[in-house]
C-alpha cells in the first residue's frame, strides 16, 4: 500500500512539473516572437497601457 501512495506521489510531482514547463515554454515562445517584431521595426521595447492611463515599457 505505501508504494501506490509513493507512485501517486511521484505522479502527481511529474504532472505538476510538467504543466509548469509547458506554462513556462509558451511564456519564453511569446517574449521570443515579441524581440524579433521588436527586431525588426526597430523598436526599443513594447509599450502597454497602464491603469492610470500612463504608457510604460512592458516588464516581462
Amino acid at each position: 500500500m505505501p508504494q501506490f501512495i509513493f507512485l501517486g506521489l511521484l505522479g502527481a510531482a511529474a504532472y505538476y512539473g510538467y504543466k509548469r514547463m509547458q506554462k513556462e515554454a509558451v511564456k519564453t515562445s511569446e517574449r521570443s516572437k515579441r524581440a524579433a517584431a521588436e527586431q525588426r521595426t526597430g523598436a526599443q521595447g513594447t509599450l502597454v497601457r497602464g491603469d492610470d492611463g500612463v504608457y510604460r515599457l512592458k516588464q516581462d
